[in-house]
């Protein structure tokens, strides 16, 4: 069976490679073709003698996804892709033109067993986990589209990161490496729908990530309507493992929080989120929900979007209210894929 080496880091490659009797420099020159000179034919990768190409050829395979699909919003600030893995499966993936430079908006599973109400990519469940290399190869999609430099990573695509521990963990590792992507950690941030055991573990990493919980609810009874698999973590416990993970790493966490007209955007639900949070150094990220024809859930008025950021800014809460960028390409988790399966059947 053939090995699959997209993903795999200089440490893996040279066991692979000294394993199978060649010399050990071989495996950075073998990286620097994958991640650095995106060569994925192994007959151009000249460097070689012609008994290892022949041998890579023969144990080797690069499993890159297919790009299937394209959007572009109108102000050119926002570009999604729709990718085809081997296996047939369908992700997505958006680049954000910012000011501060390129963020990354990856997928780390295909469809996602949280449930979110608000989320297109929930609604078939969870088909499956991505590995740490299909994770990169969304990144390198649009390295080779475009070859743009990247300045931070969001895993906020499709997906729950914390259920995809293991593969989440390696991906980071390799986009942070200095010789593939080299990200800062600090510029890496993962979002959680708050997986309790899983905060308290990546904060005992000790890797400077950036969190970002979806909290979206000021109490149990409206957050398990719009989070689900809140039902298995309280929403205060989550809220102390947030707390651990700043005194843990020192960074402060975000807490996303998506206002939907009538459910959670009262002064009321202002108020108790504050009280939920108490003093917790944190940043609040207010998210007019992204309504579509398959989310039949809508954004509050803006002068009531302004009055619940008031009073969270009287409070001493830092907040913003986040930009909304994409809607004409549906650049929300899952929609695109949506649009295009819909297309094809």
């Amino acid at each position: 069976m053939k090995r699959n080496i997209w993903g795999l880091n200089l440490q893996e490659l040279e066991t692979w490679v000294v394993g199978n009797g060649f010399p050990r420099f071989r495996a950075k020159q073998l990286r620097d073709y994958l991640y650095k000179r995106h060569i994925f034919h192994f007959d151009e990768m000249t460097q070689f003698s012609q008994k290892m190409r022949d041998w890579l050829k023969e144990n080797g395979q690069i499993d890159k996804p297919v790009i299937i699909s394209r959007a572009q919003s109108d102000d050119e600030k926002t570009i999604k892709l729709l990718l085809k893995l081997k296996d047939g499966s369908l992700v997505e993936t958006v680049c954000m033109c910012h000011h501060y430079g390129n963020s990354i908006c990856v997928s780390t599973q295909v469809g996602c067993a949280m449930g979110c109400i608000f989320c297109a990519s929930t609604r078939k469940g969870l088909e499956r986990n991505l590995t740490a290399g299909e994770i990169l190869a969304q990144m390198y999609a649009f390295k080779e589209l475009y070859d743009i430099p990247f300045h931070s990573i969001v895993l906020m695509g499709a997906g729950e990161p914390l259920t995809n521990y293991k593969e989440v963990l390696h991906f980071i590792h390799l986009a942070n490496d200095p010789e593939l992507l080299n990200i800062s950690y600090r510029n890496i941030t993962i979002s959680t729908c708050g997986i309790v055991p899983q905060i308290y573990r990546l904060a005992d990493e000790n890797i400077p990530i950036t969190l970002a919980i979806s909290l979206h609810a000021p109490n149990d009874r409206i957050r398990n309507v719009l989070v689900p698999i809140s039902k298995n973590f309280r929403i205060k416990d989550v809220v102390s493992a947030a707390e651990y993970y700043f005194k843990k790493t020192k960074r402060r966490v975000t807490f996303e929080y998506i206002l939907i007209k009538d459910m959670n955007a009262s002064v009321e639900n202002a108020k108790e989120l504050c009280r939920l949070i108490g003093k917790m150094p944190c940043h609040i990220n207010l998210i007019p929900i992204n309504s579509t024809e398959h989310i039949k859930l809508y954004p509050p008025e803006w002068k009531e979007i302004k009055r619940f950021q008031d009073i969270l800014l009287k409070k001493g809460k830092e907040t913003t209210v986040r930009k909304q960028m994409g809607d004409e390409i549906q650049a929300a988790c899952g929609q695109l894929k949506r649009r295009y399966l819909n297309s094809v059947t």
